[in-house]
């Protein structure tokens, strides 16, 4: 079977893979990281860029992948007033038997067919979406590895359904190195509750996150990659202003006091066009939020596809952007405040950068950056 079209830059070395100086932690883990002299060290230069685009293709298979992968809400409301209208107590019995195996059977059941299964969707959702992803830095992200730490990659922003987070999965093999080479993506442990959502989200590399489980992979030195705005995002979006893009960061500084602890490196990183993906609307107020920030999901109606409530997502060119990482020191467990606000800031000045960099390229010339 020929496989999508993907179309490649190569890139020149990095200076931190020279031969006079080879390796990253003679130049950066030996020093404490001085944010002065990353704040002003220049971006990567264009022709650095390396840049992987898969030509798009929405026909049966794709599509049939995409759903099985991200339509499964959809499914099981569908079943419900299905079952609700037509269904006899016989198939009421055959769905929630089903659905309370799912949820009693280990999430990554049967775990070797079930990456495999969930790899296969994960490459032909890389068509459906004609995945394009853009790494400033090839060999720097190929040198972490000497550091002999965890890397967390910052993902923005969230939108209805962070999809586009897929460009990490593994299989894919779209990240330079071996960084992470077996890295989950972390997101709320409220859709490991939602039976057979659960097994896919987990075969195609998702894993529940709390404060304890991000700080364990952290001391096991395991990467991975996370959404930092969160729910919040979805609560701020609003269609009557549809040039805003609104990141909720200036109060997630966790994520920050982690890094600090273990020493572990930040990687921004940006997906563009996954705006538009869905139609919604959106309850508002106080309550709505603090409900979504409870249980880890915000109650709405949101339309995708085909125009179905629930639907899988339009096929948008999902346009993934990673930036060079952000370097901390170690502190242990003796973080400083003066240093979650200065990595902090160093953060979103990186992340809002690594916006305007790629922004006129991935048409979004005309759109504002909102860092609330």
């Amino acid at each position: 079977m020929i496989g999508p079209t993907v179309k490649a830059t190569s890139l020149p070395s990095s200076p931190l893979r020279t031969k006079n100086n080879s390796s990253i932690r003679a130049t950066v883990l030996k020093t404490n990281p001085d944010i002065d002299s990353q704040r002003k060290r220049p971006a990567p230069p264009r022709e650095k860029w390396t840049v992987r685009e898969t030509t798009q293709k929405c026909g049966v298979l794709e599509t049939l992948a995409v759903s099985l992968w991200l339509g499964w809400m959809g499914a099981l409301v569908y079943a419900i007033i299905g079952l609700t209208i037509l269904g006899s107590a016989k198939a009421w019995v055959v769905f929630v038997g089903l659905c309370t195996l799912s949820l009693v059977l280990p999430r990554d059941f049967p775990a070797k067919y079930g990456r495999s299964f969930g790899d296969a969707l994960i490459k032909r959702g890389e068509s459906y979406f004609g995945l394009k992803t853009v790494v400033e830095d090839n060999d720097e992200l190929e040198a972490l590895p000497e550091l002999d730490r965890a890397a967390i990659v910052a993902f923005e922003p969230h939108d209805i359904l962070p999809y586009s987070i897929f460009a990490f999965n593994s299989g894919l093999g779209r990240i330079p190195g071996k960084i992470l080479a077996n890295s989950q993506c972390l997101m709320t442990s409220a859709v490991f509750c939602i039976p057979f959502l659960r097994q896919v989200y987990t075969w195609t590399g998702g894993s529940p996150v709390d404060r304890k489980t991000f700080r364990r992979k952290l001391e096991k030195k395991e990467s991975f990659v996370f959404c930092p705005g969160g729910v919040q995002e979805v609560t701020l979006m609003d269609p009557s202003r549809p040039d805003d893009l609104v990141l909720y960061l200036q109060n997630r500084k966790g994520f920050i006091k982690q890094a600090l602890a273990t020493g572990s490196p930040i990687i921004p990183a940006f997906g563009f066009n996954t705006d538009g993906s869905y139609g919604y609307w959106i309850p508002r107020g106080k309550f709505i939020t603090r409900l979504a920030r409870s249980i880890g999901f915000l109650p709405l109606f949101f339309w995708g596809r085909f125009g179905l409530p629930f639907g899988i997502p339009r096929a948008q060119n999902a346009h993934v952007v990673i930036g060079r990482p952000i370097y901390v020191p170690l502190e242990g467990d003796e973080v400083k405040q003066d240093s979650i606000e200065k990595y902090h800031a160093l953060f979103l000045e990186k992340m809002e950068e690594l916006f305007e960099r790629h922004k006129e390229e991935a048409g979004y010339g005309h759109r504002s950056l909102k860092i609330l």
